[in-house]
C-alpha cells in the first residue's frame, strides 16, 4: 500500500491553531502583568496617592521613586506583552516583585490575623515572581513554548519541532 508524502508546510488547520494558541498565550501574560498595568495606570492617573504609597514605605525621595515605579511597571508589563525582549520585562517585574514584597509583606513582624493575611500575600507574590522567571527564563532560551513562530536567538539551539 502506498502512503502519499507528508507535507511540511503548514495547512490551515495548523495555522488557525497556532493562532488561536499565540492568543491564547498573550491573554495569559496579560492576566500575569494585570497588577503592574493597573498599578502604573492608578499611580500615573492619582500620583499624590502614589506619592502617599512610598512614603507610606518609608521610601525617599518619594517623587522619583513613584516616577520610576509607575515607568518600571508600565514599561516592562508593554515588553512582556509586545514580546520585544520579553524576558528583560518579565526579570525586571519578578525582582521588582521581590523587591517589593519584602517591603509590604513582613508578616514576621505580625501576629494574629494581620500575620497570616501579610503571609498569604508574600507567598502568593513569591508564586507570582516565579511565573515571571518562568517566562523570562522560556523567551531567553528562544521562545519555545511562548511564541513559536518567532526566530531562535542566535546562538541557541531551535526548540525541537513537534509532531501533527
Amino acid at each position: 500500500m502506498m502512503h502519499a508524502p507528508v507535507s511540511s508546510t503548514p495547512t490551515r488547520q495548523h495555522a488557525a491553531q497556532a493562532g488561536r494558541t499565540g492568543i491564547v498565550q498573550w491573554c495569559c501574560l496579560l492576566l500575569l502583568c494585570s497588577a503592574y498595568l493597573q498599578g502604573g495606570l492608578e499611580k500615573a492617573v492619582d500620583f499624590p496617592a502614589a506619592l502617599a504609597e512610598m512614603r507610606h514605605f518609608g521610601l525617599a525621595p518619594a517623587a522619583p521613586l513613584a516616577v520610576l515605579t509607575i515607568a518600571g511597571e508600565l514599561g516592562a508589563s508593554l515588553l512582556v506583552l509586545s514580546g520585544v525582549l520579553r524576558w528583560a520585562g518579565a526579570a525586571y517585574l519578578a525582582g521588582f516583585t521581590l523587591a517589593a514584597n519584602l517591603l509590604a509583606n513582613r508578616f514576621w513582624e505580625l501576629s494574629g490575623m494581620a500575620r497570616t493575611m501579610s503571609e498569604n500575600g508574600f507567598f502568593e507574590h513569591l508564586g507570582l515572581a516565579g511565573a515571571f522567571l518562568l517566562v523570562a527564563w522560556i523567551d531567553w532560551r528562544g521562545g519555545d513554548g511562548l511564541r513559536r513562530d518567532r526566530p531562535v536567538r542566535p546562538g541557541r539551539p531551535a526548540p525541537p519541532e513537534r509532531s501533527a
